[in-house]
């Protein structure tokens, strides 16, 4: 069976800076990303590993990197030669969850998850409401809680964030998505 062929680090880093540009600041799925992606105070993680233990332990060596660095607001940990089945993903999504929980990261940092095949549960897979957590890549977002309670306190009806972000999506279209998505994904 031949081997899979390996990503270019750097453009995956890349085509994720592309995806947030295009997708998570033009449209404003999150109302905070401009600041950190503009500030440039979020820090990149490429997972080189094809395998489950390694890249879990990379969560915890993120979460101490962010321990140690607190000019660094938020990592995202991309995972672009592991994961790609999104029931795999969800799985390993949960382990990590767990693992923030047993090394008392619970509480302190927490984990949204974005996928080139995400479907919310009840969701048509080719809804266009699963392209506001579709990405270039498997990725994990570790967040500092207490910056993200600091940023929602300040933000009108936070809790409309997500319902607009439907909304947003669903007027744009599916295929609107799809065109950017494969866009980024040819782009080095």
């Amino acid at each position: 069976m031949p081997s899979k062929k390996k990503v270019n680090n750097s453009a995956v880093v890349s085509q994720t800076k592309r995806w947030i540009e295009a997708v998570i600041i033009d449209l404003n799925f999150c109302p905070f990303a401009k600041k950190v992606f503009d500030q440039q105070t979020l820090f990149y993680k490429v997972v080189e590993s094809e395998k489950t233990e390694e890249g879990l332990s990379i969560v915890i060596d993120e979460c101490l990197r962010l321990d140690s660095n607190k000019e660094i607001e938020t990592t995202l940990i991309i995972y672009p030669d592991m994961l790609e089945d999104f029931n795999d993903y969800l799985d390993f999504l949960e382990l990590a969850n767990q693992l923030l929980e047993t090394q008392n990261y619970a509480g302190i940092y927490q984990l949204a998850s974005f996928h080139p095949n995400y479907c919310f549960d009840g969701v048509a897979m080719e809804a266009a409401e699963n392209y506001t957590n579709r990405s270039p890549y498997p990725m994990l977002h570790l967040i500092r809680e207490s910056r993200l309670e600091g940023a929602l306190e300040t933000y009108p009806d936070p809790e409309q964030i997500p319902l607009r972000n439907i909304e947003r999506a669903k007027k744009e279209g599916a295929g609107f998505f799809k065109q950017i998505l494969k866009q980024i994904k040819n782009t080095k």
